[in-house]
């Protein structure tokens, strides 16, 4: 362990409730839900998320992930984020998966200490990826229970991750508790809820894929990705009425896209590549816990824990923002 890291270690410890043993830049805090729902989500990401440590398209789909992040939190540019970054000494990437989000912190902030924490099994693989970052320290554990103190964190980022929680709003109200009332920021992502057709459809799909096992899970994201390109290589469109009783706006769609948004999720995207595709359809239908919102709720949940919009943005797949305590 190097002394740098040991700094960083320290400053971790001054802002934590408890304690935590760290074996290089890893600790366990939990690793086990009493939810079964959540249990089940865990187990779920940690197979996506080992699938995706072995994908060649990894690099590929991180440098896509990192545009949309400065798109979804209002950042103009990758240098507004690191001067954003700058005004912080501790930042929190709860849920933060195979870490690369986390690692594209540390290295724009390298003074700040950035802390990943996950429920999966990603925990432990990233920090053995990002090791080589002092500033960057991986927990195993539940973000809804994250064990910081009240207003430690400058900058949580919760990227893609809050409804696969047990209670969004108890982690989204755990985060503001965390988050400093001076100037700290949360940048939080929700699924949108989409057309009538397929939010039951998903739901019906979800409980059925529950009953399947992973290698079974894996072929049908599979069947999906192939149904999402063979439709995209019809480059087919046509003009579609508006059905407010279904949900489904009018207006000019491709007819993957048609389908896509109002009845089936067959993602598909030439530009990340097959790999990412299969894991993107996965992700979607095998959690159990995967809540969709609309854009009243998403304002109720962040309201309600006492924060207000600094940014807020709005398109077909989510909603996402930065919020402020009410009083910043």
């Amino acid at each position: 362990m190097s002394v740098s890291q040991e700094v960083f270690i320290d400053k971790l410890r001054l802002v934590l409730r408890s304690p935590l043993r760290f074996a290089g830049n890893f600790a366990m805090h939990s690793n086990v839900s009493g939810h079964s729902r959540q249990q089940q989500t865990n187990d779920v990401f940690s197979e996506k998320w080992k699938k995706y440590d072995q994908s060649l398209e990894t690099e590929r789909l991180y440098a896509f992930q990192r545009a949309w992040y400065l798109k979804l939190y209002g950042f103009e540019s990758e240098s507004a984020l690191r001067d954003h970054l700058a005004r912080c000494r501790v930042v929190f990437d709860a849920g933060c998966g195979l870490g690369y989000k986390a690692a594209w912190f540390a290295e724009l902030a390298p003074h700040a200490l950035v802390v990943g924490m996950d429920f999966s099994e990603a925990a432990r693989h990233a920090a053995r990826k990002y090791a080589n970052l002092p500033n960057l320290l991986f927990i195993q554990g539940d973000i809804a229970v994250s064990g910081f103190q009240d207003g430690a964190v400058d900058f949580v980022s919760c990227d893609q991750v809050i409804m696969h929680t047990e209670s969004p709003e108890e982690t989204f109200a755990e985060l503001a508790r965390i988050t400093s009332r001076v100037s700290g920021e949360i940048a939080c992502y929700f699924y949108a809820r989409k057309a009538l057709p397929r939010e039951l459809l998903d739901d019906y799909f979800r409980g059925e894929c529950g009953k399947l096992d992973r290698q079974a899970l894996w072929a049908m994201a599979e069947q999906l990705t192939e149904l999402g390109k063979r439709l995209s290589a019809l480059n087919v469109q046509f003009e579609s009425p508006d059905i407010p009783g279904l949900g489904i706006k009018g207006g000019r769609y491709d007819i993957q896209r048609f389908i896509y948004w109002n009845f089936l999720k067959c993602f598909w995207n030439e530009e990340l590549g097959r790999e990412a595709s299969v894991i993107t359809n996965f992700d979607w239908y095998s959690p159990s816990n995967a809540r969709r919102f609309s854009e009243q709720e998403v304002r109720a949940i962040v309201h309600g824990s006492g924060l207000t919009e600094r940014f807020f943005h709005a398109e077909e797949a989510c909603y996402s923002g930065r919020f402020v305590h009410r009083a910043t």
